[in-house]
């Protein structure tokens, strides 16, 4: 069993938990992962504001990324004033 910590950045704001993971290998860490976004996406998409980044990382027992998942909100070709 290997110890991993989850780390969402958004913006100037990047914060790692305190608290480790325990996962049974880096497939079942990525698993984890993935469920934890799908769980999260909606609420971080409806605030999500144009040309903001959002992102999840896992960190292994040495707080050095492992896996990450981008969100990127971009305004390509258009200026947009958020509301």
């Amino acid at each position: 069993m290997s110890l991993y910590f989850f780390r969402i950045s958004t913006g100037r704001y990047s914060g790692a938990a305190d608290q480790p993971y325990e996962f049974e290998d880096r497939a079942a860490a990525w698993t984890e992962m993935t469920e934890v976004c799908a769980n999260l996406l909606g609420g971080i998409a409806r605030n999500l504001k144009p040309n903001a980044k959002w992102s999840m990382e896992l960190l292994d027992e040495n707080k050095k990324p492992v896996f990450r998942i981008s969100l990127d909100g971009e305004a390509v070709g258009c200026k947009i004033t958020p509301r």
